[in-house]
């Protein structure tokens, strides 16, 4: 099982995750993207990328809004799993032109 983060780590990562937020124990991010085809291509990428790391976010679709919400359900909170898969949704979302 993944390891923790303590309150040290999980700053450090809020310090580089600047479009992220702690909410509940998940770290969480909402992204606007120009239409909702747009939406669900960053979606299916990111689908891709959660199956090859066998690590997966809770995603909600509200047409053009997506909200991403990373934590660690078998380890009861953030790990560097968490902290690793919100990256590369970043650069999905930037690769993407997404903002927010």
């Amino acid at each position: 099982m993944a390891e923790l983060l303590n309150e040290t780590e999980v700053g450090k990562a809020l310090g580089v995750l600047t479009a992220w937020r702690l909410d509940d124990g998940a770290l969480v991010r909402e992204v606007e993207l120009e239409s909702f085809s747009q939406a669900i291509q960053v979606v299916n990428r990111v689908a891709e990328i959660a199956e090859n790391d066998n690590h997966h976010p809770d995603i909600d679709i509200r047409w053009r809004t997506l909200t991403f919400r990373c934590t660690t359900h078998s380890a009861n909170g953030l790990t560097q799993c968490d902290v690793s898969l919100a990256q590369e949704i970043d650069g999905v979302i930037e690769a993407m032109g997404g903002a927010g």
